[in-house]
């Protein structure tokens, strides 16, 4: 079989070899710098047989692969939330699933471990590097390409096996198979506009009419780069939507005020954020903007409790604390809330607890 395949009647080949297997490694190249949904450019396969790219810009259709995604064999990928997002058009849900990365962090590696340094901690080979900025979407590839893209699948079978031998050491098996079926269940991150203000930073402490423009105005945004399939950035960045969230103009002169508010964006869209600014029913005069929340005294002093545990534990076990909970675990836990994921699955018990005690 040839290290790159174009023609459909190889993909059906490949896809029957890959059923009859137990697991194979699975990773993909895409582009999303000027779209809103990625182009899938590459998909890298490696099983017991040898590694193999599938060229999806070449191909008709990804179809005789849509089977032994979505069921069938174990996949074995490493950091794969987004390798899973640009794959549902072509299977769906990618299931069952092992994460090399996600294993790592449960043996004790670093939260984010990348696949090269686990290859080299885990298995003593050093990768090659020289072609992490490819834009995979031009054809042809170099022969250098596609040995460098082979080399993201090569490694991924002997990693879970070496990681799979230290979980059963550590009898923390269980915590990765909780962890890998959550990440396969969907849950509709992206999909709501109306959800998408949430995504961005710097709107906490926003008065309740401000909350609303918000909400108007990034589900706006969200609809126009889905119609358009361009980047959300390009259509308005964070900074200037947060400025209008602020400033709330109502006119186009006062729109047009707006510190570096491209021309462009006045002229094409200046209508349609009057009239999601509009929507948003805000009264004649708003109380004056209030970024900056004062810290309740009483809060953070259980917060420097919790994260005094939150330190013991992650040191006791010899984990990142990171994988135990978040920083805004131990804030919300803090502020009275208990419906987090350090209270969930297996993190109550090895952490949970002992924070709830603490409290």
């Amino acid at each position: 079989m040839h290290p790159i395949i174009t023609q459909q009647a190889e993909l059906a080949s490949l896809a029957g070899r890959l059923a009859r297997a137990p697991a194979f490694g699975l990773d993909t190249e895409f582009l999303r710098e000027r779209t809103y949904r990625a182009e899938l450019c590459l998909l890298q396969i490696a099983d017991t047989q040898g590694a193999v790219c599938v060229d999806p810009l070449a191909l008709a259709d990804l179809a005789p692969l849509a089977p032994v995604l979505a069921a069938g064999p174990q996949k074995v990928m490493h950091a794969s939330r987004q390798d899973l997002e640009v794959l549902l058009p072509v299977a769906g849900a990618v299931r069952p699933l092992f994460d090399t990365q996600i294993a790592a962090a449960l043996i004790g590696l670093p939260a984010q471990i990348g696949y090269g340094e686990l290859v080299r901690r885990l298995l003593g080979h050093e990768l090659d590097k020289a072609h992490t900025r490819t834009d995979w979407s031009r054809r042809p590839l170099s022969p250098e390409q596609v040995s460098y893209a082979l080399d993201d699948v090569r490694f991924l079978l002997p990693l879970k096996d070496t990681l799979c031998t230290e979980l059963e050491r550590l009898g923390r098996r269980a915590w990765l198979e909780e962890e890998l079926a959550r990440l396969t269940e969907p849950d509709g991150s992206g999909a709501d506009p109306e959800q998408a203000w949430t995504r961005i930073k710097g709107l906490k402490g926003l008065d309740p009419h401000r909350t609303r423009l918000a909400r108007a105005l990034g589900a706006w945004r969200e609809r126009r780069a889905i119609e358009r399939n361009r980047p959300r950035g390009w259509i308005l960045e964070d900074g200037l939507l947060r400025d209008i969230v602020i400033r709330a103009p109502r006119t186009a002169a006062e729109l047009a005020a707006i510190p570096d508010l491209p021309p462009g964006v006045l002229k094409h869209c200046g209508e349609e954020l009057l009239a999601a600014i509009r929507s948003a029913e805000l009264p004649r005069e708003l109380p004056p903007i209030n970024t900056r929340v004062a810290p309740d005294p009483a809060a953070s002093t259980l917060f420097k409790k919790l994260a005094a545990v939150h330190r013991a534990v992650a040191a006791e076990l010899a984990l990142s604390p990171e994988v135990l909970a978040t920083r805004r675990d131990l804030e919300q836990l803090a502020e009275g809330a208990r419906d987090v994921p350090a209270l969930r699955g297996w993190r109550r018990a090895v952490i949970g607890e002992r924070l709830l005690a603490a409290l």
